[in-house]
């Protein structure tokens, strides 16, 4: 009986894995809005009502595969390994995880800020869309205590790992549209570059003077 429960269990999430590929796939070409549950039963196989046993809708669809982005971009910054055990070398890192696993995998860029229908969490209920904010918080949440270690106080830390977090988003969207070409740039050399004017801008500690002042 445990047996069969176990394939049973097995060949169901096989079936829902294939749902959500052929999702994937859709909504890439359509957009959310354009997508429908028809045209996502046909690519993995299905009937639609074979489909509604697994999800109630197709944003139901899309919150699964946001979901499950986010879990593989909390795995690519956990993977993050720094260069030395300072708290530089760590903000570096996991910085690092996050944009490149964007930069790397720009399908993921697209779900993670609803670009496929239209920069707004149209369709997701507000308990789905808290609980997925949470997630990309948690993936971004060592940045912000490496700030905090670095110097930056409680107030600074999670307001320099917002503009951190922007910047890298803005670099990855001219990556991802190719407008970074008209600049003669490289994202990732703009992206380092950033985090290492980030660094300089470290507050000295109470009464100690920065160079800056030293010089004057």
């Amino acid at each position: 009986m445990e047996a069969r429960l176990l394939r049973q269990q097995a060949l169901s999430e096989t079936r829902r894995a294939l749902v959500l590929d052929a999702a994937r796939a859709v909504f890439g070409e359509h957009g959310i809005e354009g997508a429908n549950i028809r045209e996502i039963a046909k690519r993995a196989g299905y009937t639609p009502g074979a489909i509604y046993s697994y999800f109630e809708n197709k944003e139901a669809i899309y919150g699964a595969l946001l979901a499950e982005s986010l879990d593989r971009l909390n795995t690519a910054v956990q993977a993050a390994r720094p260069a030395d055990a300072s708290a530089a070398a760590f903000l570096k890192a996991k910085a690092q995880g996050w944009f490149g696993f964007y930069s790397a995998n720009p399908r993921e860029l697209d779900l993670g800020f609803y670009l496929v229908h239209g920069l707004a969490p149209r369709g997701l209920t507000s308990d789905l869309n808290q609980r997925l904010n949470a997630r990309l918080h948690e993936a971004l949440a060592p940045c912000e205590q490496a700030l905090l270690a670095i110097g930056f106080d409680a107030a600074a830390a999670p307001r320099e790992n917002t503009a951190l977090f922007a910047h890298g988003v803005g670099l990855l969207l001219l990556q991802h549209t190719g407008r970074i070409r008209m600049f003669r740039q490289d994202a990732c050399d703009l992206f380092d570059h950033y985090l290492d004017a980030l660094l300089l801008r470290v507050p000295s500690p109470p009464g100690v003077r920065s160079d800056a002042a030293r010089s004057r």
